[in-house]
């Protein structure tokens, strides 16, 4: 008897990995189906848009630039729809692993959501920077992130400028009545690109024996583009008169496809009232133990709605007095990266990037406008590029009182948030990290709430861990800078769901969110430009904590912050709604 099941048991162990291997086997040939087809279909979309090709790191087409008349955009329609429509047709979701059935949703997800973007906004008839990727990007990331040989970067530089005049044509032709507040932006960009053609494209090239005819083909650009600037600030800005504000319905379902959390722009609105709150009395907690150091002989106001708030913005008035020279805020983003990498080192937050490949570098003129800095990662195609820190400095048009303004808005203290957010372990860590995901699917399509969440997140975990050694000026900047993620939620909502005025949103940017007049302005501009993208910062930097809190209550003493960063990092810029299933996953996994 115990022999026979002894037998038994061994002939069911077998069939049972007969039964495995097979269905591995089914799986990995229908996760090579779906990669085989997700390929057809990024070449195909890449060779009618060689911009998007260089942006992603693809350099095969690095001296065409796209068609992007009508006709040509019609077909870059049909390609998506084809896809989306062969996707399940050539593709068992049933049969795909689970990472593969992920990657399946993210493609298929992507594609519905291009359609949607395309039948209900008209970037190209109403948004005059649509253009400005094409006048600037095009030829700016060849010079800065390809690692083609300079002389090939150059030659495909020369080659692209050659093509500009037709996307100003195109430009001409084809923009309606752009809303106003987006014209003048674009208005400003087009200055830069005056001058970046006109001197900066020089110093970004070097010594080159290539540069008669890069200074021909330059000459040729910026001559045109100041022939577009007439055209910008003359004819279109007579007809400067469309609607900025999306509406309430294409808001909300804009909302739900691209941030692809999981919620809906309603649940986004109400949590983010809630989360208002909170912090607005974390706030008030920290003033108040900062009011003795700075106004040590005044009582402090009273404890109500309106002295809660006076206590709050008295204190980062003076806080906000400790900034350094306008001159130097590029020098002093880059002091602030080596502390902050010390801190990650020593503290085992997570493994950082080596070689690092990250610069910090004064912003172009041309991609100056609403906000202070950005990070340029390393594209996926070429994830051996460098990535850039850009900080921007005060435009050299403004007043003195408006320079003042920005350094105390960007102070010594809220310098190194910004850091945390852009660089370490914000923006360029996760990226690198989603740069060497095994999905090209995940490297390519990357979700907005993960990416800024996680830097949001990071703001707070690292001075949870000491980062700044409990320095409360530190502390309340955090939360202010958080407060503004959580404000630009609400606002992204009011601005355009409802008839919200400037006043309006000046009144509650200012007093609500102590935001200064200078980048409140910002703000609306930048409101009035955009949609939806305002909100994946608080989205994403719920999904990200709440998750940590989770998890770090289900381990208990067995929780490894280090371990757990890099299972959240471990799966590319996935939206957040997969985290926790791909999270438990990998810590489920022997280390």
């Amino acid at each position: 008897m115990i022999k026979r099941q002894i037998a038994f048991t061994a002939i069911a162990a077998a069939v049972t990995v007969l039964i495995s291997n097979s269905v591995t086997a089914s799986a990995q040939d229908a996760d090579a189906k779906l990669g085989s087809l997700f390929k057809t279909y990024l070449d195909d979309h890449l060779r009618q848009q060689p911009l998007e090709a260089t942006q992603l790191g693809e350099h095969r087409f690095d001296n065409q630039l796209d068609d992007i008349t009508p006709p040509a955009r019609a077909d870059w329609l049909a390609l998506t729809r084809k896809t989306l429509k062969e996707l399940p047709q050539q593709v068992d979701y049933k049969k795909l692993s689970r990472d593969g059935q992920i990657d399946f949703e993210i493609f298929q997800h992507e594609l519905e959501t291009k359609i949607w973007l395309t039948e209900n906004t008209h970037p190209f008839e109403e948004d005059p920077r649509a253009y400005g990727n094409y006048i600037n990007d095009s030829v700016y990331l060849l010079l800065t992130q390809s690692t083609l040989p300079k002389e090939t970067n150059i030659a495909n530089c020369i080659a692209r400028m050659a093509q500009i005049p037709r996307i100003i044509a195109t430009a001409k032709t084809t923009l309606t009545h752009p809303p106003r507040p987006i014209l003048e932006t674009a208005v400003r960009q087009n200055r830069g690109s005056i001058s970046f053609y006109d001197k900066e494209i020089f110093e970004l090239a070097g010594e080159t024996p290539q540069l008669d005819p890069l200074k021909a083909a330059a000459a040729n650009v910026t001559a045109q583009l100041k022939d577009y600037q007439t055209f910008l600030e003359g004819e279109l800005l007579s007809r400067a008169d469309g609607e900025w504000r999306l509406g309430a319905k294409k808001f909300k379902r804009k909302l739900e496809l691209v941030l692809d959390a999981g919620m809906t722009a309603d649940q986004v609105l109400a949590d983010a009232r809630n989360e208002f709150d909170r912090v607005h009395h974390d706030m008030y907690v920290v003033a108040r133990q900062l009011w003795p150091k700075y106004f040590p002989k005044t009582t402090l106001p009273p404890d109500d709605p309106a002295g809660r708030r006076a206590t709050i913005t008295k204190v980062i008035d003076k806080v906000n007095q400790e900034h350094g020279n306008a001159e130097d805020l590029v020098s002093d983003a880059r002091a602030t990266v080596e502390r902050i990498k010390k801190f990650i080192r020593e503290h085992h937050y997570l493994p950082l990037p080596d070689p690092d490949h990250c610069q910090v570098i004064e912003m172009p003129e041309f991609r100056r406008g609403n906000s202070l800095a950005y990070l340029d990662n390393a594209p996926p195609l070429d994830p051996k590029a460098s990535s850039y820190y850009a900080v921007s400095p005060p435009p050299s048009d403004w007043t003195a009182p408006q320079v003042k303004s920005f350094l105390e808005e960007y102070n010594s203290h809220m310098l190194q948030i910004l850091t945390i957010h852009e660089g370490y372990p914000g923006h360029y860590v996760q990226l690198e990290y989603a740069n060497r995901s095994p999905s090209l699917i995940r490297r390519v399509f990357q979700s907005g709430p993960f990416v800024e969440g996680w830097a949001v997140y990071g703001e707070v975990t690292m001075l949870n861990e000491g980062y700044g050694d409990g320095d409360l000026r530190l502390r309340l900047m955090q939360q202010k800078f958080y407060l503004r993620a959580v404000a630009n939620a609400i606002f992204d909502s009011k601005m355009h769901c409802t008839k919200m005025t400037d006043d309006e949103a000046m009144k509650f940017l200012t007093e609500e969110a102590f935001q200064s007049e200078g980048e409140a302005k910002l703000k609306i501009i930048r409101a009035k430009q955009s949609s939806t993208q305002l909100s994946t910062y608080f989205v994403g930097r719920m999904a990200h904590y709440r998750l940590h809190q989770q998890i770090e209550r289900e381990l208990g003493d067995k929780f490894d912050l280090g371990r757990y960063h890099e299972a959240v990092l471990a799966h590319g810029s996935v939206p957040v709604k997969y985290l926790p299933e791909l999270v438990h996953a990998s810590l489920s996994q022997p280390r």
